[in-house]
């Protein structure tokens, strides 16, 4: 299985995710990465916070960006390059969160593809901002 060739790709193109995070997503994501964060983990911690309940972890949300990347947009194959990301809003249990990726440059020449990539709430609020560069996989 491959995903799209720089060819089989065009400025424009979009392809996106979505997922409600749980508490279990939380739970499971600090278990893989070790990142035991209060914030996260802790609600009588987290209601002192500035977000007044737990909060995912951002990578977590940034997590689904990759998963359109490597699954659809370019797809199996590409290989990440750089990613840059804001955090812009907080995501909390229970929101269902949308990553989006959009084409906006394609390098023939180095076989690299630029997206503007971000997630977005249940209420259409951009909770992550950024930009990916990829190498998609070569013509089969």
């Amino acid at each position: 299985m491959n995903g799209k060739t720089i060819e089989e790709m065009k400025v424009g193109d979009v392809a996106e995710f979505a997922k409600t995070v749980s508490e279990s997503d939380i739970y499971q994501y600090a278990g893989v990465t070790g990142d035991f964060n209060p914030a996260h983990i802790n609600e009588a911690y987290a209601a002192n916070t500035f977000f007044k309940t737990r909060i995912a972890h951002g990578m977590l949300s940034a997590g689904f960006i990759s998963n359109v990347l490597g699954n659809q947009l370019p797809g199996p194959g590409a290989v990440y390059i750089r990613q840059n990301l804001n955090f812009l809003a907080p995501v909390r249990i229970g929101d269902t969160i949308k990553a989006v990726v959009e084409v906006i440059d394609l390098d023939k020449d180095k076989n690299r593809v630029t997206l503007k990539t971000q997630c977005f709430n249940q209420d259409g609020t951009v909770v992550i901002g950024g930009e990916a560069a990829l190498s998609p996989t070569k013509k089969r």
